[in-house]
This record gives structure tokens, C-alpha cells and sequence, in this order.
């Protein structure tokens, strides 16, 4: 196992759309993180000292957002997949990659102007289901 040492070249591929003819360019990416969902709280009249909290059952897959360069045709990629649940792979410089199912939720372009290269920002909202309706992990692919 080794760290990275640079963010450089981490991208983004949708299994519908846009990353198929890129239309965009990643320039910073935030991968999604897990959240356990705080405390379930356990604490009852018979404790002495302390409360007491148990972690819940389930864990949520938190948003990923990058920021990138676009070309302005993709606004007709956006619209097919906006609110489309597919499989969504991010790969890191390393060769290593996470796929996940999830969907497009929010396209946001950036102020446009002289001097300056045109970003949006793109959140993705994962599902961790696929089309139907079965419940699927996000798969770890390590670095050959």
C-alpha cells in the first residue's frame, strides 16, 4: 500500500454521458466520504455515571463534487443525465479506482468572464443502489 503523493490527473467517469465524448475537465475533485450517522443514544435510568451511545447500523456514502472546465455542449449532456442513477467510477493517479452508483444532482456554472477559463461545479448524489432497486456497495478496485 502506498500514499499519494499528488491529486494530479483524479477523474471522474459517468457510465452514461458526458465522460464518454469529455466535455469536461476536472481541475478539483472531492471524492465521497462515509458518515455513520452520529449516536443512537442507549442511556436509560439504571446508568450511574455516564450516558451511554451505540453507533448506528448503516452507513451514508457523502457527496462528491469537483469543479471543472467545460465545454459549453455539455448542457445537452447534462440533460440527459441529470437525476439518472448510474454507475459513476472516480480513478486516482495511482491506477486505483471506486465505483459507485449515484446520479447527477446539481450542474452550477460559474461566473463567466474576461481573463478567466470558464468552471462549473458538479455534485453527485451516491445511491449505493443500482436500477434495481438492490442494494450495492461501492467496489474498491486497488491499483494493479
Amino acid at each position: 500500500m502506498a500514499r499519494l503523493n499528488d491529486g494530479y490527473q483524479t477523474t471522474i467517469e459517468f457510465s452514461e454521458g458526458a465522460s464518454g465524448g469529455v466535455k469536461f475537465w476536472e481541475k478539483n475533485v472531492t471524492p465521497p466520504g462515509m458518515d455513520a450517522g452520529g449516536a443512537n443514544e442507549t442511556t436509560t435510568m439504571r446508568n450511574t455515571l455516564y450516558r451511554t451511545r451505540s453507533p448506528k447500523q448503516l452507513i451514508t456514502m457523502t457527496d462528491l463534487s469537483l469543479t471543472v472546465a467545460y465545454d459549453p455542449e455539455l448542457y445537452d449532456s447534462i440533460l440527459t443525465m441529470i437525476k439518472v442513477n448510474q454507475l459513476i467510477t472516480i480513478s486516482w493517479p495511482d491506477g486505483s479506482s471506486l465505483a459507485f452508483w449515484g446520479w447527477l444532482d446539481k450542474f452550477t456554472p460559474g461566473q463567466v468572464a474576461e481573463g478567466a477559463q470558464p468552471e462549473t461545479t458538479i455534485t453527485i448524489v451516491p445511491s449505493n443502489q443500482n436500477d434495481s432497486d438492490e442494494e450495492v456497495a461501492p467496489d474498491y478496485e486497488a491499483a494493479a
